[in-house]
């Protein structure tokens, strides 16, 4: 097999220490190869990355390992041709497996041009990635303190969830807040509710009345403030993100037109996808990479049931998140196909092909950078409206009814 790199480098990226292979050589001829071992603070990914340089290597090639490559590439980025591969692609001859060989073999295959480059987006996208998967992550847990505290509500015969539909508003949290102190009956509790949660006075007062000592009172204030310290983090992280996000006001704008993204979501998939998606060979390519594409599942010419695959995570999540709140958008087309979808095929996988199918108008829009268009609740039934009439006439038909069927004059 030819060579088309004359002079490269393969890494074994580790935790404490970096194993570099240096591969060079004309195309046809035998290459030379040094290997060095490095380690990874920063002077010694500058010393292994000036070796590199003063060799004359063009290219380094490297394994996903986790997040140690990330400081490697950070080090490297700007002065050779970098390539982070999959580290499942990459698997050397079985019984041949140390930390030499393996660089020496990464170096063999950048070489020949045998691996495939995975999506690294630019220093500004992976900022904005830190911020918006952080965010969700502190949503999560924020989620997790209340369901927590709700629970703590049920063990004392507190029933505020059965009444109030948000226990952590305005009424909800003067309420947990006299119940912290102590101080006050139950149907002074209940005089708290504001708005039209006064008409539900008497249902709070007989929800409040529960059996709460010191030890859940002690427990409601530590998980009480940790939600308002959560509240308090997400609104500075927000903060930072529409800082962050300014630069692509036009992208996000764009995606919001989409029903069911909101900004959290379109960030989302900006963070993940960027807004040059030249690096995406098609539609099909960007629904497969993040996971949201059927598997193939074929044996002795059946057709099998095909899972999707993991995929990006981050981005396959934030757009199922928008596939169901895009199902509950009256008049939309994507609420009519998320209401047959889920008839036929249950409601998650449903979600999943609305999902899809969000991923690829979104792609279409970035990439023509065109405004979205709706299509209308009634576009597949514009689509073949002549089998739907056939099958609304043999339902009337077994119901007892005489049907003729004329068609309207123009």
């Amino acid at each position: 097999m030819e060579a088309i790199v004359e002079c490269c480098a393969g890494l074994d990226v580790h935790q404490k220490t970096v194993v570099a292979c240096l591969n060079s050589g004309v195309a046809g001829a035998r290459s030379t190869k040094e290997i060095r071992t490095y380690g990874t603070t920063g002077q010694e990914l500058r010393e292994m990355r000036d070796w590199l340089r003063a060799s004359g290597c063009t290219l380094v090639a490297m394994e996903s390992t986790g997040v140690y490559w990330k400081p490697v590439h950070a080090e490297l980025e700007g002065h050779f041709e970098l390539i982070v591969g999959n580290a499942h692609h990459i698997k050397n001859v079985p019984g041949r497996k140390t930390d030499v060989k393996d660089s020496d073999w990464v170096s063999d295959l950048a070489r020949h041009g045998l691996i495939a480059n995975s999506f690294v987006p630019p220093r500004p996208i992976r900022d904005l990635r830190d911020l918006t998967r952080y965010r969700r992550k502190l949503v999560e847990a924020q989620a997790a303190e209340r369901n927590r505290l709700i629970k703590l509500l049920e063990s004392a015969s507190i029933k505020l969830s059965g009444v109030v539909s948000d226990v952590f508003g305005v009424s909800g949290r003067a309420m947990l807040r006299a119940l912290i102190e102590g101080a006050q009956s139950s149907a002074d509790m209940a005089q708290l509710a504001r708005g039209r949660m006064r008409r539900k006075q008497p249902e709070l007062a007989r929800a409040l009345d529960g059996r709460i000592d010191e030890h859940h009172r002690f427990m409601l204030r530590l998980q009480l403030q940790r939600i308002t310290a959560a509240e308090a983090d997400l609104a500075q992280l927000d903060e930072r993100l529409s800082e962050k996000l300014a630069p692509y006001d036009e992208e996000l704008g764009r995606l919001m037109q989409i029903p069911g993204v909101d900004w959290v979501t379109a960030g989302a998939m900006i963070a993940e996808i960027g807004v040059d998606l030249s690096v995406f060979h098609s539609a099909a390519h960007l629904a497969s990479w993040a996971g949201l594409c059927p598997g193939n599942h074929e044996s002795a010419g059946r057709q099998k049931g095909g899972k999707t695959r993991k995929g990006n995570v981050w981005l396959k999540t934030a757009m199922v998140t928008a596939a169901i709140a895009a199902g509950k958008a009256r008049g939309s087309y994507y609420a009519e196909k998320y209401r047959r979808l889920s008839a036929k095929r249950g409601k998650m996988r449903a979600a999943v092909a609305i999902a899809h199918k969000i991923l690829v108008v979104a792609y279409r829009m970035l990439t023509d950078r065109s405004d979205y268009r709706e299509l209308g609740a009634d576009y597949l039934d514009r689509l073949n409206h002549h089998r739907i009439a056939i099958n609304l006439t043999k339902r009337l038909r077994a119901m007892g009814y005489e049907v003729q069927i004329t068609a309207k004059a123009a």
